[in-house]
């Protein structure tokens, strides 16, 4: 069918509709208030904030529920999950989640062979956990949040690791690392009004690379048995040297209560000697026969056969009995 003018197209539209030609602009009229009616109408999610912007600008914040917006494009909804943590991994990928977590087999060595302060090389696995803060910032202030995350933890975590011996990373630092990455990412993702907030930096796993691997255990186990036999040296050195410190101590304490004593007793023995001096000048029969009988006092029990002899007696034999044992020894 041809149609040689536009008064062809209405005549044969009169045709086909009849008497519901004056119906028309009513049905597009109602049309397009339906379609707007339900651009107008909006929801956010309970974990998200709606942001709004009309013609292009930010007007206003949306909180969870049903909205009203103006419609025909002057104002759109943007909603913005601010309670959900998000995670980037470096180094590894998750497959599925999960009790039994499933981990892709790939390599991602360009983003986790790192170079340690002292010039060893290390297979550094981490994943950053963020979320959030300010939606506006988020949405005008950065065009591809998650690729300037990335980039930014990638850089931070190379420096660091660049600053600490391979030991430290492995061992003793990994939660230091992880502090101060979380620490310098924020600064610059502040700097740069990101409106994203670090929840956790967490070093998953950190080895050597595959092809040093033996080597790398030599070297440790080399270590471990260095610190082994220093461990048993101080072992040693802690039973030895305490033990003999307190033998000397002992021993200086006898000496010195040795000493004390016999400067006491020889103290004691010339106060001694002066008083009965000086008794013996006042009273020297008196004090020569005490001094007598204190003596003999003192030697008499002692002795174990007592023999009494007259002073008139020419000879003691015949008070001793000689065929007694041991008679002749007394």
């Amino acid at each position: 069918m041809d149609f040689k003018t536009p008064e062809d197209i209405l005549n044969i539209g009169r045709k086909k509709f009849g008497n519901f030609g004056p119906l028309i602009p009513l049905l597009v009229a109602g049309l397009v208030l339906l379609i707007g009616f339900a651009g107008a109408i909006y929801s956010i999610g309970p974990d998200e904030v709606g942001v709004i912007q009309r013609f292009g600008k930010y007007a206003r914040l949306s909180q969870p529920g049903l909205h009203v917006k103006m419609p025909f494009g002057i104002e759109k909804a943007t909603p913005v999950k601010v309670k959900r943590i998000f995670k980037e991994e470096f180094g590894l990928r998750t497959l599925r989640p999960g009790v039994k977590t499933r981990y892709s087999s790939k390599q991602y060595l360009e983003e986790s062979l790192m170079l340690t302060g002292d010039l060893n090389m290390l297979d550094v696995r981490w994943i950053v956990q963020f979320r959030v803060k300010d939606p506006v910032k988020l949405l005008f202030n950065t065009r591809t949040p998650l690729d300037n995350v990335r980039d930014i933890t990638e850089v931070i975590m190379r420096r660091l690791v660049g600053d600490y011996r391979v030991d430290e990373v492995l061992t003793t630092k990994r939660d230091e690392v992880n502090n101060l990455a979380q620490l310098q990412m924020q600064e610059i993702l502040d700097n740069y009004q990101t409106g994203i907030r670090i929840v956790t930096v967490k070093l998953l796993d950190v080895n050597p690379p595959d092809a040093v691997k033996p080597a790398f255990n030599e070297v440790n186990e080399a270590k471990q048995e260095k610190e082994r036999l220093i461990n048993q040296a101080w072992e040693a050195y802690n039973k030895v040297i305490p033990l003999a410190k307190g033998e000397a101590e002992r021993t200086i304490r006898e000496a010195e209560g040795y000493s004390l004593g016999k400067i006491n007793s020889a103290k004691g023995d010339a106060e001694r000697f002066d008083i009965t001096w000086r008794e013996y000048k006042n009273a020297p029969d008196v004090t020569r026969k005490r001094l007598y009988l204190d003596t003999m006092q003192e030697v008499l029990p002692k002795a174990k056969n007592k023999y009494i002899i007259d002073p008139s007696q020419s000879s003691i034999l015949q008070l001793l009995n000689i065929g007694e044992k041991g008679g002749g020894t007394q």
